[in-house]
């Protein structure tokens, strides 16, 4: 993996399975975060956007790690 393209993918990927899925019980911490923005955000409060934040930014990071790795030059 000297050489290798895809090794600027693993800090990104493992930031992401377990930074942005942590808590993992009962069900991904972003996920429930996502779905309760979805329902209308009804009674989030300033510390659950930040959370919301802070589990999503490693998911935005391997995404744009994904595609600079892929841009055609």
């Amino acid at each position: 993996m000297k050489n290798s393209p895809y090794k600027n993918l693993v800090l990104p990927a493992l930031l992401s399975l377990s930074l942005g899925l942590a808590p993992f019980t009962p069900e991904p911490h972003i996920l429930l975060k996502i779905k309760w923005i979805l329902g209308g955000a009804n009674g989030m409060k300033l510390i659950d956007w930040f959370d919301f934040i802070f589990h999503g930014f490693p998911w935005i990071y391997l995404i744009f790690s994904v595609v600079k790795l892929f841009k055609v030059k």
